[in-house]
C-alpha cells in the first residue's frame, strides 16, 4: 500500500496550535511517564514524529489520538518544554477539520474570529426564524409553547438534527474506515461468527460502559494531581459530571417528546418537579452546570496542566453549554410561575437558539470529541479483546 508523505504536515498543525513542537528531540520521556501506555499504545512521542516526518493519515487515524485524556503530566516532564500534552490537542483539532468535509472546522479552528462570527450568526438566524413564528399576543400569560408553537419547535429540530447527523455521520464513518484500516480490522468478521460478536459486544461495552460513561481510566490512571486536589475539584469527576449531564438532558429530552407523541403529557407542561422527566433534567442539568462551571474557571486561572493552554474554540464550546444549562433553568423558573412573566420569553428564544445552534456546531468543534472518542475507544477495546 502507497504511503502519502504530507511534507507540509508540521506547519499546518502549527496554525492549530502546538507552537513548541520543533523543540522535541525525541528522547522518549514523555512516552515513559504517560500513565496510559500500554502495548497498543505509546503516545505522544509517536504522534510527534508522524506529524515530523509528514504522515497525516496515520495521524489521523489513530485511536491514541483521541484516548488521550490530556491529564498534561507528559509536558511537566519534558526536558525541552515541547508541550506534548498541546500536541495532541492540536492533533486532535487537526483530525477534526481533517475529516469534515464542509472545510468550516478547519477556518474556524484556524481563525477565532470566524468561529465567533459563525456561532453569533448561527444563533441570530435561529433567533430570528424562531420569532418569525411567534404568535402575537396582547396578554403574557401565555404558556412558552404557545408564544413559539411546539410544533413548529419539534420539526425545525428535527430539521436541524438531520443536518447535524448527516455531517456527523460522514465524518464518523471516514474516521472507522481509517481506523479500520489502520488496524487491520475487517468489519465482516466482527459478527461472522460467536467469537468475532462476543468480541464485538466486548469492545461496545468497552467503549460505552466502562470509558464513555464509567471514566474508568480516567479516574484510575489520569491522576498525576489526584493526591493534592479535593474529590469535588478532580478532573475525572468535572469530566464525568459534564458528559453525564449532557446524556441525562439529551434523555429527559427525548422521553419528553415520547410522552408527548404517545399523548400522555404534552411537552412544556407544568409538572411536579418529581415527574420523572423533569427530576431526570433537573438532575442532569446540575451536573453539566457543575462540570461547565468548574472547567471554565480552571481555564481561567490556568489551574492545571490540561488547562494552560486554552484555544477560542475551548471558550466557545463552555461559553455555548453554559448559556444553554442556565436558560434551561430560567425556563422551568418561568414555567412555574405563572402567568409566565415577560422575560420568559427571551430567555426561552435564548435558550433554542443556543441549544441549536451548539448542536449545528457539533461535527465541527470540540463537541466533535462525542462522535469521534467512542468510536476509538470501540477500536481501542477490539485490539484488548483479540
Amino acid at each position: 500500500m502507497t504511503t502519502m508523505v504530507n511534507p507540509e504536515l508540521l506547519p499546518q498543525l502549527q496554525r492549530f496550535g502546538a507552537a513548541e513542537v520543533n523543540a522535541c528531540f525525541s528522547c522518549g520521556n514523555c512516552t515513559a511517564i504517560c500513565p496510559l501506555v500500554d502495548d497498543d499504545a505509546t503516545f505522544p512521542r509517536r504522534f510527534i514524529r508522524l506529524a515530523q516526518v509528514g504522515l497525516e493519515d496515520d495521524l489521523v487515524a489513530s485511536k491514541e489520538l483521541w484516548t488521550c485524556y490530556q491529564c498534561g503530566v507528559c509536558s511537566t516532564k519534558c526536558p525541552m518544554e515541547a508541550e506534548p500534552a498541546e500536541f495532541m490537542a492540536t492533533a486532535r483539532r487537526f483530525a477534526i477539520a481533517h475529516y469534515d468535509r464542509t472545510g468550516l472546522a478547519g477556518l474556524m479552528y484556524r481563525n477565532p474570529v470566524v468561529l465567533w462570527l459563525v456561532s453569533a450568526l448561527g444563533a441570530a438566524l435561529f433567533s430570528l426564524f424562531l420569532l418569525s413564528a411567534s404568535e402575537s399576543r396582547s396578554t403574557v400569560s401565555l404558556a412558552l409553547f404557545d408564544y413559539v408553537p411546539y410544533h413548529f419547535i419539534h420539526w425545525f429540530g428535527i430539521a436541524v438534527m438531520a443536518v447535524v447527523v448527516l455531517f456527523g455521520l460522514l465524518g464518523a464513518a471516514s474516521l472507522a474506515r481509517d481506523m479500520a484500516r489502520r488496524d487491520g480490522v475487517r468489519w465482516r468478521s466482527l459478527i461472522a461468527d460467536r467469537e468475532g460478536r462476543a468480541r464485538t459486544g466486548k469492545a461496545l461495552w468497552y467503549s460505552i460502559g466502562l470509558e464513555s460513561v464509567g471514566q474508568r481510566r480516567f479516574r484510575e490512571d489520569c491522576h498525576d494531581d489526584e493526591p493534592v486536589e479535593p474529590l469535588y475539584r478532580r478532573r475525572w469527576l468535572i469530566h464525568a459530571l459534564t458528559i453525564w449531564g449532557f446524556l441525562g438532558l439529551l434523555a429527559a429530552t427525548g422521553l419528553d417528546y415520547g410522552l408527548d407523541v404517545i399523548g400522555i403529557k404534552a411537552t412544556g407542561t407544568p409538572v411536579s418537579l418529581l415527574y420523572p422527566t423533569r427530576l431526570l433534567g433537573t438532575v442532569a442539568g446540575l451536573a453539566m452546570m457543575y462540570g461547565v462551571t468548574w472547567f471554565m474557571v480552571n481555564r481561567a486561572r490556568e489551574h492545571d496542566n490540561a488547562s494552560r493552554f486554552s484555544k477560542q474554540s475551548d471558550w466557545l464550546f463552555l461559553v455555548m453549554l453554559w448559556i444553554t444549562g442556565f436558560t434551561g433553568f430560567l425556563i422551568e423558573v418561568a414555567l412555574y410561575a405563572p402567568p409566565t412573566p415577560q422575560w420568559g420569553y427571551g430567555v426561552f428564544i435564548v435558550h433554542v437558539a443556543i441549544a441549536m445552534d451548539l448542536l449545528v456546531l457539533v461535527p465541527f468543534t470540540k463537541f466533535a470529541h462525542v462522535m469521534y472518542r467512542p468510536i476509538a475507544l470501540f477500536f481501542h477495546g477490539l485490539a484488548k479483546a483479540s
